[in-house]
């Protein structure tokens, strides 16, 4: 019996990593981001699963971006702690197995669920918004991340992502919990639908809906996650 196609080197052959040439970010698989790191690229606390080179990690420091953004971090334990990577090699990132998808930004707008914030070049501006229209309607994910100006922003999605396009005559509602990102053009509002939350018997989920209107898109998972957690909701 011939097991050749089950050998070790052919495992090998087929799992190991190949060079692209696509630029910093590159997808080495769905699951995997590979970076080819010369100078600096933020990253999630906790992403990093190899690299090569000189490549040396620092958690973002306490006053790294300003007092406004350490005041909103140590108020509302807002959960996307960055790491900088900083040097020459190649890096690897992942979490959790989800999917992948780098998006690049030229003088574009883009809010991001910290919880599917993966990577993005230094030359990004960001800052942390409160939604405060969701204030008291569930715990946590009343923050994302704003991303703005040119250079490439690695997302993450448990499975498929879908985008839905927003038009001024056809606004979109979407579960707070499987909403990824949205363009910068886009406000969300908050609704509550009280006759469904009373048929469900419980005060989260679908009863409170985001609403999108206007001009843009708003990019969706097919799982609900509660924002800034560390597990999928098993909702």
């Amino acid at each position: 019996m011939n097991n050749q196609r089950y050998s070790i080197q052919e495992f090998v052959q087929q799992t190991k990593q190949k060079d692209k040439h696509q630029g910093i970010f590159e997808l080495e698989t769905p699951r995997f981001l590979e970076v080819n790191l010369n100078g600096q690229i933020w990253a999630k606390m906790g992403t990093m699963v190899a690299y090569h080179g000189e490549i040396k990690f620092e958690r973002e420091g306490i006053l790294e971006h300003g007092f406004g953004r350490l005041f909103k971090k140590a108020f509302t334990g807002e959960g996307t702690p960055l790491m900088k990577a900083t040097g020459k090699g190649k890096l690897y990132l992942a979490e959790q197995g989800k999917k992948i998808s780098i998006l690049s930004l030229q003088h574009d707008a883009l809010f991001v669920n910290g919880n599917n914030l993966l990577s993005f070049e230094p030359s990004i501006h960001w800052d942390i918004k409160l939604m405060r229209k969701i204030a008291g309607m569930v715990a946590g994910g009343l923050f994302n991340v704003r991303l703005e100006g040119n250079g490439l922003v690695a997302i993450t999605t448990y499975y498929e992502p879908l985008t839905l396009i927003v038009t001024p005559d056809s606004p979109v509602f979407t579960d707070p919990n499987a909403t990824v990102a949205w363009s910068g053009s886009l406000q969300p509002d908050f609704a509550t639908d009280i006759s469904f939350k009373t048929f469900l018997g419980r005060g989260s989920g679908e009863s409170i809906q985001m609403k999108f209107v206007g001009e843009g898109f708003v990019v969706v998972q097919p799982l609900e996650e509660a924002y800034f957690s560390e597990e999928p909701s098993k909702s």
